[in-house]
């Protein structure tokens, strides 16, 4: 979208430009902002940074201030959590750096660099340095193909839920909620309590999935019998064990094809339906973001950053807390970031970590409640049987199924190689959306890319980062 940002764009002046801290905090969403919040309660110097306009992440995303918001909180779950949170912040005395995309984490003799983009445009640099690091840099969706997907109209969840709580703007006037994961409630409740008609809430997973892990679950009820009120009084329906096999439209989307899903995961012949709508919220959970973990060497557990019962990384100097850590939700998240938080200050300080018995007790169950919820959701088995070979996989390079197929036919096995053979992967978003598709279609697990850069750098920034020597 065009915008030119000469008026809104930060002055990098010195202050700006560089700062020194005890610990550099990297996400201000639950995790990092707990993290934050106790480690400076014990004394150490924190410098948290943010890419976001405002703290909060996109759990406490928060309306611009100019929009006018009268009743921000019936847009957010957990609002005095939220309050909380801002409050210590705005009580303490930690530096709080909004609009500064970090694209690298240098260690270096003294510990670390970290190295951001300033603003809007992303041009102007900015280095903050580090005795120690945390990271909490939270997760992003996962996004599967299907015929019509790239028609306007379509949305991730998470877009569409950011999209509301943001900027106070709905997608669409009808609107279907569809893939997998608890993400999708409060997405269809929000937009219908928006104003938006829901046509469907379309869920591929059914009751029973859930029912198996009731026990682990147990104190998710009270906040899944609330949605469930609000999806009734809304009158929005809900179809389980469905799933979205197209979309359609010529210039942007008018409405989707869904169908029942059999117990082996695969589409039911004979029970599609066609649902009316200008707008479909879809997503099918989220992944770690490992890219800064990865770049410093972290060890991974699977897709997440592996860390020891005080939240640190095999690196030393470095922790990190939420989603990054292993998908679970924003409790999860202020608990493990707590934890972090008092675990980085001690080590800094040369005393004894001294986290709060509570935290660690909530991160043991939720982290239990997370597995169950990871386990219960899961996108169809077989969903990459319905993409048509001429449905775009990756957007970026317009590498479509037919020639991730091909690829495979010509030996390819695994995303690296069907990445070699076709390009899927290699355009500015870097794979990050289209990973889990290749790999689906490669019939292999999604396997984490290890990127040297998190987020695309100018050549002048980097030239300045690293001169050249003048010839002799």
């Amino acid at each position: 979208m065009p915008h030119d940002p000469g008026a809104d764009a930060p002055d990098p002046g010195p202050a700006a430009a560089e700062q020194r801290t005890d610990l550099a905090v990297i996400g201000a969403g639950p995790a990092g902002l707990a993290a934050a919040l106790a480690a400076c309660a014990r004394g150490v110097r924190v410098t948290l940074v943010d890419a976001a306009p405002e703290p909060g992440g996109q759990f406490h995303r928060q309306p611009a201030a100019g929009l006018g918001a009268r009743r921000p909180q019936a847009l957010h779950h957990r609002w005095r959590t939220w309050e909380r949170l801002r409050d210590g912040l705005a009580a303490g005395s930690v530096r709080t750096l909004t609009d500064h995309h970090v694209w690298c984490v240098e260690r270096v003799p003294d510990g670390f660099t970290v190295h951001a983009l300033l603003g809007p445009r992303q041009e102007e640099p900015a280095e903050v340095h580090a005795r120690s690091v945390l990271l909490a840099t939270g997760g992003y969706e996962t996004v599967l193909p299907f015929p019509g997907w790239t028609l306007p109209g379509v949305v991730t969840a998470g877009g569409a839920q950011a999209l509301l709580k943001g900027s106070l703007v709905v997608p669409g006037r009808r609107a279907v909620v569809a893939g997998s994961g608890p993400l999708l409630l409060p997405v269809a409740t929000g937009l219908a309590a928006a104003g938006t008609e829901v046509a469907a809430l379309v869920e591929s997973t059914g009751p029973e999935r859930l029912a198996r892990h009731a026990r682990a679950l147990a104190d998710k009820l009270p906040e899944g019998a609330g949605y469930a009120a609000r999806l009734l009084r809304h009158r929005v329906p809900v179809l389980v064990r469905h799933t979205v096999v197209r979309a359609h439209g010529d210039d942007r989307l008018t409405g989707v094809t869904v169908a029942a899903l059999g117990p082996d995961g695969r589409v039911r012949p004979g029970t599609e339906r066609h649902l009316a709508c200008d707008t479909l919220a879809v997503g099918h959970g989220m992944l770690p973001h490992t890219d800064l973990a990865l770049s410093l060497g972290c060890r991974l557990d699977g897709l997440a950053v592996a860390v020891d019962d005080e939240q640190r990384t095999d690196v030393p100097g470095v922790w990190a807390a939420g989603e990054a850590t292993g998908i679970g939700g924003a409790a999860l998240a202020l608990a493990e970031g707590h934890i972090a938080g008092c675990s980085a200050a001690a080590r800094l300080r040369g005393t004894a970590p001294d986290p709060a018995p509570a935290a660690l007790r909530a991160r043991g169950r939720l982290r239990r409640s997370a597995a169950a919820l990871g386990s219960a959701w899961a996108p169809p088995a077989h969903w990459a049987e319905q993409v048509t070979d001429d449905t775009v996989v990756c957007r970026c390079e317009e590498v479509t199924a037919g020639t991730v197929r091909h690829a495979l036919d010509l030996g390819a096995g695994d995303e690296r190689t069907v990445k070699l053979l076709t390009r899927a992967g290699m355009g500015w978003c870097q794979g990050r959306i289209c990973s889990p598709a290749v790999a689906g279609l490669a019939g292999c697990a999604p396997t984490p890319a290890r990127r040297p850069l998190a987020r695309p750098v100018p050549l002048g920034v980097l030239a300045r980062h690293h001169p050249q020597e003048e010839p002799s």
